[in-house]
């Protein structure tokens, strides 16, 4: 049998002054600590967000009523109740969410849907929220004198992308201790911004031609979709709940991840559809971060663009720590911490060339949508199956990577989850609608877009029909406890 990455566990400090060497090796029962409520301020800091005015905004541009928008924005939301259900694996198995979708595709293939899924999501997000920092910042440098287009954005990637590491490599500990303060300090930044938006706020506001009938069915449905791409992107939220003691109510954990996401995710979102009445199309073309700027005095611009870059680095310093734990999963013969610095190099990189070759608006909507073919089927499956195991996960044969161990199933692979997020992936392709792609599906019926929910369906539903022998004959029944014998490495004995 093998076993997790060696770390001596007498040794191992889970703090806020301590760079955390733990990757993904499993957390003994002794080590465990913390409270789920812990959770809230986690998943709230990076989703206090500039990001969410500009996906409020293009719920405006797609045609909608601000009260459609506002319902859309609300109904948006609900998946973040799926981020809360998986993030109860962690502290059932003890181990990164990485390591647990061994469960899913086996012990090889899972090596090949977290390089894919999860590189691409990571990388994707990482790009994403850096190029919103990248675009303010350079502005703000702008007003200081520094005003060349290339280097401005450029300067402020690498040092947002330099800081952002530092957070992932003192991992677990320090994200636990400070981000309830930088939830608390971007949440009144953010509302100050608010009191200055809402003056401009046109509340008769109403579409020059109101969408009716499928038009506006689609409309909705494609709004949807893009509401829903992050939340469904988290398949990751077990990583940061893993130290939480075994017997922490899962109800508990599921709360507090979906409400930390969800409430400033709905509160800023709908900021951003009423910002949208404000703003001519031709300064929302030039960016709605730059119109926003404009409304707000000359002390708080420079304070708000400061709170957008401290959320971006609370946002993918999350990001990059558990995007480090999935390069271990896939098998590269890094330590977490080298594995946190690759992450981000790699992240810098993406986001340099989004920098000089596109716009924010375009390139949320666009790379929010296309993720939902890979993003929408892990996360249905993950929930699937952690509803047909009973959140029941030996973290110890997790790690059991021989020929013949509990996850092995066919040479490696699980056919079930193979097949299930291939037949997911591609009905969620079939009714995707964005701007440069339209599925078949989304054609035929008038450009709606039910990526989300047919796309997870269809995932779920193919693994649950597929598994249900699988998973009665592994080991769904036996899980990490304080009485079972392990070796220093957390492998059982």
């Amino acid at each position: 049998m093998s076993s997790p990455t060696a770390v001596a566990h007498e040794e191992f400090v889970d703090s806020a002054g301590h760079p955390e060497t733990r990757g993904i090796e499993l957390v003994l029962p002794s080590e465990r600590h913390g409270r789920a409520r812990d959770l809230f301020s986690v998943w709230a800091a990076p989703n206090v967000s500039v990001l969410n005015f500009t996906i409020g905004a293009s719920m405006v541009l797609l045609g909608l009523e601000l009260w459609q928008a506002i319902l859309v924005i609300l109904v948006g939301c609900l998946p973040w109740i799926l981020t809360g259900i998986v993030a109860i694996s962690g502290p059932a198995a003890g181990t990164s969410g990485s390591v647990i979708t061994r469960a899913m595709y086996g012990v090889i293939g899972n090596k090949a849907v977290v390089a894919f899924t999860g590189w691409l999501i990571s990388a994707v997000y990482l790009a994403l929220n850096w190029l919103a920092s990248s675009f303010m910042g350079a502005g703000l440098l702008a007003e200081w004198g520094f005003d060349d287009p290339v280097w401005g954005p450029i300067l402020v990637t690498i040092v947002v992308s330099a800081v952002t590491v530092l957070v992932a490599v003192y991992g677990h500990g320090l994200i636990l201790s400070v981000y309830p303060y930088v939830t608390a300090a971007l949440a009144i930044v953010f509302l100050i911004v608010t009191a200055f938006i809402l003056p401009n706020v046109d509340w008769s506001f109403s579409q020059p031609e109101p969408l009716e009938g499928v038009q506006l069915f689609a409309a909705m449905t494609i709004g949807f979709t893009i509401l829903s791409a992050t939340p469904l992107s988290y398949a990751n939220s077990p990583d940061l709940a893993r130290y939480l003691p075994e017997s922490t109510k899962p109800s508990h954990i599921i709360a507090a991840t979906a409400l930390g996401g969800a409430l400033p995710s709905f509160v800023f979102t709908s900021i951003g559809a009423l910002l949208a009445t404000a703003v001519t199309s031709e300064a929302m073309d030039a960016g709605i971060d730059s119109a926003l700027l404009d409304m707000l005095p000359a002390w708080l611009g420079p304070i708000f663009v400061v709170g957008v870059i401290v959320n971006t680095i609370a946002l993918n310093g999350m990001t990059t720590y558990t995007s480090s734990m999935a390069l271990q999963a896939i098998g590269i013969p890094l330590k977490r911490i080298p594995s946190a610095i690759t992450v981000g190099v790699i992240g810098t990189a993406l986001t340099i060339y989004l920098v000089l070759s596109t716009s924010l608006l375009d390139a949320v909507n666009l790379m929010l949508q296309f993720l939902l073919i890979v993003s929408s089927p892990v996360m249905a499956i993950y929930v699937a199956d952690i509803a047909m195991r009973r959140n029941r996960y030996s973290g110890a044969d997790l790690f059991d990577e021989e020929r013949g161990g509990a996850f092995w199933y066919v040479g490696g692979w699980n056919p079930a989850g193979m097949l299930a997020i291939v037949v997911g992936g591609t009905v969620t392709a079939l009714c995707l609608d964005t701007e440069v792609y339209t599925g078949p599906l989304s054609a035929l019926l008038g450009g709606a877009d039910l990526s989300v929910p047919l796309g997870g369906l269809s995932a779920a539903g193919t693994y649950l029909l597929l598994s249900r022998r699988t998973v009665s004959g592994t080991t769904a029944g036996r899980r990490l406890g304080a009485g079972e014998p392990l070796d220093a490495n957390g492998a059982r004995a």
